[in-house]
């Protein structure tokens, strides 16, 4: 059995091992394990590099150039690190908008900023639920401004767990949880996604192409709906504007015309769950939502803020699947009776009354800014401002 003083001796002579000069069998190529020097083979590495610079950029420009083709363009992507540095400048007193993505293609921030004084700071996104964003800012202890919420029924009252409310809650979350590296990456990101088309990260992705594969339903495996491809752009401050190739008749327009009825139609329940039960448990989920909100508002209000709900334009077979589905008094009725707060609804005023969503849910650009100057007066009455 081995004694102490050789087990310590051992001990010493292990760091030789890693700091003493190897002999030259174990330092040529090819050597026992120990080797250190491994040579570089002499190979043309210039023309190497110069060659898979080449390779990198022509297949760079090719997909760039193909994704153009397509009706691709330059724009930000609408992500949680975006939305984060719109959040980032919410000051105690600003004007907020929050909600839909029609808050965010029907409503100027340069108009507002005119008549109000202020320039509103874009919170809305695109298919998700306002009330995530309103209880953040309800439980935001400086904010004591003016926020403009946006209500398209099936989304303010998705339920919990729902792609509408999942997107704003990550919003809201990473906003409180953003690392320094996330922050730098999405500065770095900002001007490259501004220049480079396929910097499509919800549509140009590999698992994003892959989700285009036409797989039809199959028993107890439904599809889900399509999401709209790009047709508008997005700027820094998440302003958004419809493109002209959707604005215009046609091949597009049409195609996401017929994207809003199944993303609008309420799936069928779980056949695991009775109807009733379901039913339920669905009426149980959007009466809270209602009480939530409303307390929301209420804790608002006792800070000094004010809060204005607003009804935006919809259009053609859109409007008459939501006025079906999701009718007046059901929703919209049911938050201006419970908070007590001002509502606009366009077709309420002939002059927001008259304007038509090329594909059936958005305003075009043009039709936004004219759209927000005759907004705006309601607004101001609403808020008594």
């Amino acid at each position: 059995m081995p004694s102490f003083t050789s087990n310590f001796k051992r001990r010493l002579r292990l760091p030789r091992l890693f700091f003493r000069k190897p002999p030259e069998i174990e330092s040529i190529h090819g050597g026992p394990p120990l080797e250190y020097v491994r040579p570089i083979p002499q190979l043309p590495w210039r023309g190497i590099i110069v060659a898979v610079v080449l390779i990198v950029v022509g297949a760079a420009s090719a997909w760039e150039i193909y994704c153009r083709s397509i009706g691709y363009g330059p724009t930000l992507n609408d992500n949680e690190d975006l939305w984060t540095s719109a959040r980032r400048r919410v000051k105690p007193d600003s004007i907020v908008i929050i909600g839909d993505s029609r808050a965010l293609f029907d409503l100027d921030l340069d108009e507002i900023q005119k008549v109000l004084g202020k320039r509103p700071v874009q919170l809305a996104m695109g298919g998700s639920c306002a009330y995530p964003v309103l209880a953040d800012l309800a439980n935001d202890e400086n904010f004591h401004g003016t926020i403009i919420c946006s209500v398209v029924p099936r989304l303010f009252v998705a339920p919990p767990g729902s792609p509408p409310m999942e997107r704003a809650e990550k919003a809201v979350r990473r906003s409180h949880t953003q690392t320094p590296a996330q922050r730098v990456s999405q500065y770095l990101a900002i001007p490259l996604e501004e220049h480079v088309a396929f910097l499509k990260q919800e549509e140009l992705t590999l698992d994003d192409l892959l989700k285009r594969l036409p797989i039809p339903n199959r028993p107890y495996a439904l599809v889900s709906p399509r999401l709209p491809r790009y047709f508008r752009t997005l700027d820094r401050e998440r302003r958004a504007r419809m493109i002209e190739e959707c604005a215009r008749p046609g091949k597009l327009q049409s195609t996401i015309q017929q994207i809003w009825l199944p993303l609008f139609t309420p799936p069928p329940p779980p056949s695991y769950i009775p109807k009733k039960e379901f039913a339920k448990q669905m009426g149980h989920a959007i009466n809270q939502r209602f009480h939530d909100v409303a307390a929301a508002v209420q804790k608002l209000r006792a800070r000094g803020g004010k809060i204005v709900f607003v009804r935006l334009p919809n259009s053609g077979g859109l409007k008459v699947l939501e006025d079906r589905e999701t009718p007046r008094a059901a929703v919209w009725d049911r938050v201006i009776k419970d908070t007590a707060a001002p509502g606009i609804y366009y077709e309420d005023f002939p002059d927001l009354a008259g304007f038509n969503c090329p594909e059936w849910s958005h305003l075009s650009a043009d039709d936004s800014v004219e759209f927000s100057k005759r907004l705006i007066p309601h607004l101001r009455a609403a808020l008594e401002m």
